[in-house]
């Protein structure tokens, strides 16, 4: 692990390609997914946008059924089977994890794919929150064949665990165009 984490992590859309990119972390380079309506700095809830700015990292979640505590200096918090996001413009806990009852809707955090075995956290649309500005926009593992996010960035499964341990509280991440 490092001592200090970084400062700064950097994602940018990769030239001819508005949903594959590159995460720019101190020395390495790593290949990310960006959403299916790319990078835009007017991010709206539902457009598959990747929202465009500078962002703090919050907390990784993890599935603890099936992963060890990983490697960083984040706060960390087991994902339930109950976990939900609230994407619900309406509802009050918007852009927010809340314990999902039988009959609440949400983004299910506890997924079988295994997408959100690891989800960082970022601090889009948090202060203030805004309904309809999106939520649940995260840095999570990239499907097999690295289809588009619904506009949050994406990592092959190892490169995000070994990207973690050079995360902390202090890191910002930057997406831009």
């Amino acid at each position: 692990m490092h001592r200090r984490a970084l400062s700064l992590i950097r994602v940018r859309a990769r030239p001819g390609s508005r949903t594959r990119g590159v995460l720019l972390a101190g020395s390495r380079a790593l290949q990310v997914v960006l959403g299916r309506g790319g990078i835009r700095a007017n991010k709206f809830e539902g457009d598959g946008a990747t929202p465009r700015g500078r962002f703090r990292l919050i907390r990784l979640w993890w599935r603890a059924d099936r992963h060890p505590h990983p490697t960083t200096l984040l706060p960390a918090r087991r994902i339930s089977p109950s976990l939900a996001w609230c994407e619900d413009t309406a509802d009050r806990r918007y852009n927010c994890p809340f314990q999902r009852a039988a009959g609440d809707g949400g983004d299910r955090l506890w997924r079988d794919d295994q997408l959100y075995d690891f989800i960082i956290e970022i601090g889009h649309n948090v202060r203030p929150r805004v309904a309809g500005r999106g939520s649940a926009v995260f840095v999570h593992v990239a499907r097999p064949n690295r289809s588009p996010t619904a506009g949050c960035v994406a990592l092959a499964r190892n490169d995000l665990q070994r990207l973690l341990a050079m995360l902390g509280p202090q890191t910002r991440l930057l997406i831009e165009l």
